[in-house]
């Protein structure tokens, strides 16, 4: 028996998406079907929109991939949640076992029905949820306390994950370690609030927008540093002495990438490593950064992480403490809320940094 709910379906790169009835099958025996309470609007999903459709790849799809909502069936083969169950979706698998097997896009189940349908045509999906339904793989849903919020904490199954994450998995900040993060926007915010409960010192936000930059300051920023009136790697380097310990580029753009390895501390080998400058933003189709070789010569790193390296099953319980005990400020963070069929109009917000923190699609 199927279900039928409203979603954004992604028809062709760059033309609108169109808000229609979808219809979901059942789910296969290592699937759940989940109602979405709320789904977070992120930037990669303008990147998908965006660029030319790749090789191999089927349209019409269904975009969106961090969200809460509630169990409404499963397959035969799910243990870890029950129907009824509040959720979180995500699209890193939370058994880590597992976590580098790619996630996929599905067509049809175990009895050969399209797992969403539109107009005779299959849609592809991986637990999108910029709809009212996601029929997603067992490995990426997880349960979270019914007693908590459940608008805010969607943004747990991306943003907060790739931020917050990169603090305290990829880059294992401690107190008095000092960390930049260039790009005040939804991602970068978590870093910053995740780098602040950490104690690490100081916490300085790099953006060109001075009212992202007052935001940030909500979110534990000690130091603001503004990229249009002044050298970025400069006042770092001002502010810290010779160089962060941390740097991270929550944009992506090639100066971006330039400037975080510059920012970060020299080392010298055999006596100390130098800083670490991480990337988590995504790099525009065809961009290309040019480093300084000589730069690394001072036993300065530079990496890249997607996903903040979560561990959900192990991470996201500690974001939901840190919301719970109100150190995580989502309340805060979510500073946009639109409806589904607003959902063209979140997409242009985000697009033209009209989106303060984040922005969540929320539903009935």
């Amino acid at each position: 028996m199927s279900t039928k709910g409203r979603a954004a379906i992604y028809v062709e790169p760059n033309q609108p998406l169109v808000v229609d009835e979808v219809e979901f099958a059942d789910p296969g025996p290592d699937q759940v079907l989940v109602k979405i309470f709320s789904s977070g609007v992120c930037h990669s999903q303008l990147h998908t929109m965006q660029r030319p459709a790749r090789k191999g790849q089927s349209l019409p799809a269904l975009l969106g991939h961090e969200s809460t909502g509630i169990v409404v069936a499963k397959g035969r083969e799910v243990r870890h949640v029950q129907e009824g169950d509040h959720v979180i979706t995500t699209w890193v698998d939370r058994d880590s076992a597992r976590t580098n097997q790619p996630m996929v896009l599905h067509a049809l189940n175990d009895r050969g029905q399209y797992y969403a349908n539109w107009q005779g045509k299959a849609v592809m999906h991986s637990a999108a949820t910029w709809a009212e339904y996601a029929v997603a793989q067992q490995r990426v849903v997880l349960p979270m306390p019914k007693e908590l919020a459940t608008d805010v904490t969607a943004i747990i199954g991306c943003a907060v994950m790739t931020g917050a994450g990169a603090i305290i998995n990829t880059l294992q900040v401690r107190s008095g370690q000092s960390v930049a993060v260039f790009g005040a926007g939804g991602i970068g915010l978590c870093a910053l609030a995740a780098a602040a409960i950490v104690d690490a010192y100081p916490v300085i936000a790099v953006d060109i927008s001075g009212a992202k930059l007052e935001f940030a300051r909500r979110f534990g920023a000690t130091h603001l540093v503004d990229a249009k009136q002044v050298d970025p790697v400069q006042a770092i380097k001002e502010i810290t002495g010779d160089g962060a310990d941390f740097a991270i580029d929550a944009i992506g753009l090639p100066l971006t990438q330039e400037q975080i390895l510059r920012s970060v501390r020299p080392g010298f080998s055999g006596l100390n490593k130098g800083g670490t400058a991480l990337l988590i933003g995504i790099t525009p189709p065809g961009a290309k950064a040019v480093l300084d070789t000589s730069l690394f010569i001072g036993n300065r790193c530079f990496a890249r992480t997607s996903g903040g390296d979560c561990k959900p099953e192990r991470d996201f319980p500690i974001f939901l403490r840190w919301f719970r005990d109100g150190k995580l400020k989502l309340n805060d963070l979510i500073t946009n809320r639109y409806r589904l069929e607003q959902i063209n109009q979140a997409v242009d917000d985000l697009e033209h940094g009209r989106i303060l923190g984040r922005g969540i699609v929320t539903f009935d």
